[in-house]
């Protein structure tokens, strides 16, 4: 795409989610046209004022040929493209930084400026200087004064639901890109049910994007595991449901509700159309802590021509990492294995499983294995317990757990010991 038609897409966007037209690092300067300076310089103000930006009030501000006329206006909400916002405010404002660095040698030249004015004009221009990028610790270190006297809370991040696991991790952290990585039909989909009920119920907001099954699947899954119900049985409630459990349909329902998940279940999604429809719902809802779940990696599409496919996965999975840590939030993400864990006598994932998934072992913070063994001792009695295997925490302990797993429902359960007698009771 043209310069030109980026910075159409840019103001068209800002028109669409006005919330960008702060919150984005662009500036006046940075287009190229007086017309789209004056269109930005009107949205700015509006936004500041805290009014809403559209098509009328931006043409209230200023005469309509300062604008380049009401239909160049009009005409802007054509070229919005949320998912593509940031890949296209990167062009501008590289193409801007290389213009500057030419007019800033030109001046150099015919001044004479000194190597030290060349630098400090080159630092300046990338952003480095100290006043804009806080390098320094001082006021991180001010909040930090009255730490040793202030009881930590028992659980800084998101629960996961599993006592144990929570012990472990302390929650899902934000920033953290965690990977629940497990071979198919182990349970990785409950798995990430399970995670985001169970933060929507303590009042967080999950953000689940399924990219591989149907939101009416989905939906179907969360019914069966919220009310304990089995699927089999949900294949036709009015037909294999009993009395009682169609008595508490209508509760199962609300308390469902009451997690308020938010499911996209587009496929072919990128990390940048990801970014910008998660986006869109943080800044709609900014006081909710937000955790996002992706079912699952190796189906989220590249950015792009593919050319290799392992460098392929590692870009989406250094774009993951991007993303949890520009959102400050936890970013959930389920990773197939490779088959290689099947030609093994001892059948446990371990790391070398991720490796032809690119660098998904150097950028996640924590990364889970999920195991059953009745998945692969068939001929044995179901046991139905699902083994979380922490292999990797970058911030904490390694370690593993065990929960009940009722394939049935899909419903997770802490394990208790004491308690369990074993598959028969599920």
């Amino acid at each position: 795409m043209g310069y030109e038609l980026a910075e159409k897409s840019i103001l068209g966007t800002m028109f669409n989610e006005n919330y960008l037209i702060l919150d984005s690092n662009m500036q006046v300067e940075f287009f190229r046209g007086h017309v789209n300076q004056t269109i930005y310089t009107v949205m700015r103000e509006l936004a500041q004022e805290g009014k809403p930006v559209d098509y009328i009030t931006v043409l209230t501000r200023r005469d309509p040929s300062d604008l380049g006329g009401a239909n160049y206006l009009f005409d802007l909400k054509r070229f919005s493209n949320p998912a593509r916002f940031d890949e296209y405010e990167e062009l501008i404002i590289t193409e801007w930084k290389e213009h500057e660095k030419s007019r800033i040698l030109h001046r150099a030249s015919q001044q004479n400026w000194s190597i030290v004015d060349i630098q400090q004009a080159f630092d300046d221009l990338q952003g480095l200087n100290a006043e804009t990028s806080r390098t320094t610790l001082t006021e991180d270190l001010v909040t930090q004064y009255e730490r040793p006297y202030i009881p930590m809370e028992t659980m800084t991040g998101i629960p996961t639901g599993l006592t144990d696991l929570d012990k472990m991790l302390n929650g899902f952290q934000d920033s953290e890109y965690i990977v629940v990585a497990a071979r198919p039909s182990v349970g990785k989909t409950d798995t990430l049910n399970h995670f985001a009920l169970q933060a929507g119920w303590q009042g967080h907001m999950p953000l689940v994007f399924s990219l591989e099954m149907s939101r009416k699947t989905m939906i179907d899954r969360l019914i069966a595991s919220t009310g304990e119900y089995s699927r089999l049985k949900m294949r036709d409630p009015y037909k294999y449901f009993t009395e009682k459990q169609k008595s508490e349909w209508t509760t199962v329902l609300n308390h469902l509700s009451s997690a308020k998940l938010r499911i996209d279940d587009e496929s072919g999604l990128t990390v940048s159309q990801i970014k910008a429809r998660a986006r869109s719902v943080i800044k709609a809802n900014p006081t909710k802590r937000p955790i996002i779940f992706i079912d699952y990696l190796q189906i989220i599409r590249p950015e792009g021509k593919v050319v290799n496919q392992t460098l392929a996965i590692g870009q989406i999975s250094s774009d993951l990492k991007s993303m949890a840590k520009e959102f400050n939030c936890p970013v959930v993400v389920l990773s197939q294995l490779s088959r290689n864990v099947e030609n093994r006598h001892d059948k446990h994932p371990m790391m070398s499983d991720l490796r032809d998934s690119g660098n998904i072992e150097q950028d996640a913070d924590v990364i889970a294995f999920l195991y059953r063994e009745d998945y692969y001792e068939k001929e044995k009695a179901p046991t139905n317990l699902l083994e979380i295997e922490i292999a990797k925490h970058r911030n904490g302990p390694t370690g593993k757990i065990t929960t009940i797993y009722s394939k049935q429902t899909g419903k997770l359960y802490d394990f208790d010991e004491n308690k369990y007698k074993g598959g028969a009771n599920l």
